[in-house]
């Protein structure tokens, strides 16, 4: 049995998509189980305080997710995990406080290897003018943060957050795209976890800036790779 979901009247957030945010989590934490049938719509309007059409969108917005789906006659089941989509900011989201860091940290860092390096490869080649010039102002705000006396945390994740997703943006392939700004909330994460101690990796970084910004695809995609062997000890990979 799951426990019951609290009341959100009075919200300030959007109602349909605080309700999709609290049945989200029971789905990400494992209390509603998989291929489990979720409370009925009464049931639901009736412990969180809303109406018919918030629930029917809270509904309609995780299954736009790949975590429920409505069938006629059985009702509103939970989706199986394979098909849940982790690349979703909002998802990304609501994971806060329920999945372990250092999981967290390691599958990133896995699906970082697998498309960064050639996203800065990529960028190298097809960053343009403007694109290089932006990313000339965020490294040396990079620069700025990173050799100040006392570390700015909230400052650094901000603009290692700008560095990477600029990159994605400038790779000219539209498949790219997305990850600059579908990963700002993962990169977001990561980065606070892999930074609390100060570290910055500022030379790893000047090495792919550099790279870039001298139209070498080659020593971009060797430096992307090599920035992310500096955590991979700290986070292993499966």
């Amino acid at each position: 049995m799951i426990g019951d979901f609290e009341s959100i009247a009075g919200s300030k957030r959007s109602l349909h998509v605080q309700v999709a945010r609290e049945i989200a989590r029971k789905i990400l934490s494992g209390e509603l189980a998989q291929n489990s049938i979720i409370p009925s719509e009464v049931d639901l309007c009736e412990q969180f305080g809303v109406s018919r059409t918030a629930l029917r969108e809270a509904v309609k917005l995780l299954t736009s997710k790949g975590l429920l789906k409505s069938k006629p006659k059985v009702g509103t089941k939970v989706v199986e995990r394979a098909y849940w989509n982790f690349l979703d900011s909002q998802l990304i989201e609501w994971m806060d406080g329920i999945s372990d860091n250092d999981e967290f940290c390691s599958q990133f860092l896995g699906l970082r290897g697998a498309i960064e390096p050639e996203a800065c490869a990529l960028a190298a080649r097809h960053a343009t003018v403007e694109q290089r010039m932006k990313l000339s102002e965020i490294f040396e705000t990079m620069c700025e943060i990173a050799k100040a006396d006392v570390f700015d945390q909230q400052q650094w994740i901000a603009i290692d957050t700008q560095f990477h997703s600029l990159i994605f943006n400038a790779t000219g392939n539209v498949f790219y795209l997305p990850f600059g700004n579908i990963l700002t909330t993962m990169f977001a994460n990561f980065i606070h976890h892999t930074s609390e101690d100060g570290s910055t990796c500022i030379e790893e970084h000047r090495k792919i800036y550099s790279a870039i910004m001298a139209g070498n695809s080659d020593k971009a995609r060797a430096a992307s790779a090599a920035h992310l062997l500096t955590v991979k000890d700290k986070y292993p990979v499966e």
